[in-house]
């Protein structure tokens, strides 16, 4: 064993470490199976490097350790993957979802946020409403969404 396969084994099993901590900072990457994947590559280039290069094994024991580690992978990251429904582009697809103001509600303009579901859109509201107040929305155009606290929504309409 040289020097020089060792400095190449000891990279590629650094390169999937870096990959998989970077999997752990932005979820979803999916860096956690090319990850492993090297992880196991340089280890084996590491511990078996005459059957890696010198024997006409070498490529069966990587093509199995790469597809043992993505087959143990898979399950695993659907697993831990967040599951949703798609994203709503528009505004009326909110109507009807229940939301949390996180900026207050201005009367006639669009300075209040609202946060319903993952998204937060601009607000138009008939009077001031406060942060942290629960809202139905009852419409929407454009970039922004009509709502309603949650209490006068509620209420049987006055007729």
């Amino acid at each position: 064993m040289s020097a020089g396969f060792d400095l190449v084994g000891v990279l590629v099993v650094l390169l999937g470490v870096a990959l998989l901590a970077l999997e752990f900072i932005h979820p979803g990457a999916l860096l956690l199976i090319p990850g492993s994947i090297l992880v196991v590559g340089g280890m084996l280039f590491l511990l078996l490097p005459d059957v890696l290069l010198n024997s006409p094994w070498g490529l069966i024991v990587i093509a199995l350790a790469a597809s043992g580690s993505a087959l143990l992978e898979i399950p695993y990251y659907r697993w831990i993957a967040p599951t949703h429904g798609p994203m709503t582009t528009t505004s009326a697809g909110f109507t009807g979802e229940i939301g949390t103001i996180v900026a207050d509600v201005v009367p006639d303009s669009l300075k209040g946020k609202v946060r319903v579901r993952s998204e937060i859109w601009s607000v138009q509201g008939e009077r001031p409403i406060p942060v942290g107040t629960k809202v139905r929305v009852v419409g929407g155009e454009g970039v922004s969404l009509r709502v309603v606290p949650i209490e006068e929504a509620e209420e049987p309409a006055k007729v």
